[in-house]
């Protein structure tokens, strides 16, 4: 119940959205005040304390969130709580199970892959979270059951031709961009189609074979205040559900921005410091 993570021309972006494969734009978040250190998080443990750990950290989320929600209204159970695990090791994967986390969001395709292979025997639905290369998309397809990145048609057609290969279903999410001034046929500096772009990729995505539209995805701005931008994505959201009133899923929402998230309809949280604590150097 993730962390945050450019040239026009539709389609023709892809070479900069490539480039950016997996980087942190809506999967590295930042820790709200008081959050734990990576001092804390990087030190060595004993599986005993680790899971004390996480298991104070996952209390401490689970709290915000019912908070959360009671100020706006809504009930939690409403709320899909997202661990995001990158640079941390699967033996903190079977921990966050154990604790009866059972989604999990992973950045780069690069460590992703070997981690759901090492935690198959997990019941678990794998998010992935980054920015993604069309040429990697193959690959995310054979152990991803969500992607939330989708925000360019060619992108599209590389995911259905993935999901075929592999003979799995694919739900995906059409990434927003929240920069204020963004122009159709570009994708935002943190990822994400233009607004104005949102329609027409949702309708690509449920006529693609193996791909079923699940909703949105968005990072609010950095620097900016989240409240407005995110009231921005549930305009989106609401405009995609008239043609689509099967997509619901907006993932919105990071360690440091939970609570406006849930305020403006959030889904989906993509939590990572929070939960986990500062971001190791290295998976081990």
């Amino acid at each position: 119940m993730t962390d945050r993570d450019r040239p026009a021309g539709g389609d023709d972006i892809t070479d900069a959205a490539d480039a950016a494969d997996g980087a942190d734009t809506s999967g590295g978040d930042r820790a709200p005040a008081g959050g734990r250190t990576a001092d804390r998080a990087a030190g060595d443990h004993t599986a005993g304390e680790r899971r004390a750990e996480i298991a104070e950290g996952l209390a401490a989320v689970r709290a915000r969130i019912s908070a959360a929600c009671a100020a706006a209204g809504r009930d939690a159970g409403e709320i899909t709580l997202i661990a995001v695990t990158k640079t941390f090791p699967a033996s903190d994967v079977r921990l966050l199970s154990g604790l009866g986390v059972t989604e999990v969001g992973e950045n780069r395709d690069q460590e992703a892959r070997p981690k759901a292979a090492e935690c198959a025997d997990l019941p678990l639905t794998w998010h992935f979270v980054g920015r993604l290369q069309t040429n990697k998309a193959r690959a995310v397809a054979g152990y991803a059951d969500v992607v939330h990145s989708v925000d360019r048609s060619r992108l599209v057609g590389a995911l259905a031709d993935g999901a075929a290969r592999t003979g799995r279903a694919l739900r995906c999410l059409v990434q927003v961009s929240l920069d204020e001034g963004g122009k159709a046929g570009e994708v935002g500096e943190r990822g994400g189609a233009a607004p104005g772009d949102v329609p027409r990729l949702a309708d690509e995505i449920a006529a693609a074979p193996g791909l079923e539209l699940g909703g949105v995805m968005a990072v609010a701005p950095l620097g900016a205040d989240p409240l407005p931008a995110f009231a921005r994505l549930a305009e989106t959201a609401e405009r995609m559900r008239r043609n689509h009133p099967g997509a619901r899923i907006v993932s919105a929402g990071m360690s440091g921005d939970l609570e406006q998230a849930i305020a403006c309809g959030a889904t989906h949280l993509r939590i990572g410091t929070a939960l986990l604590g500062g971001r190791r150097a290295i998976v081990r």
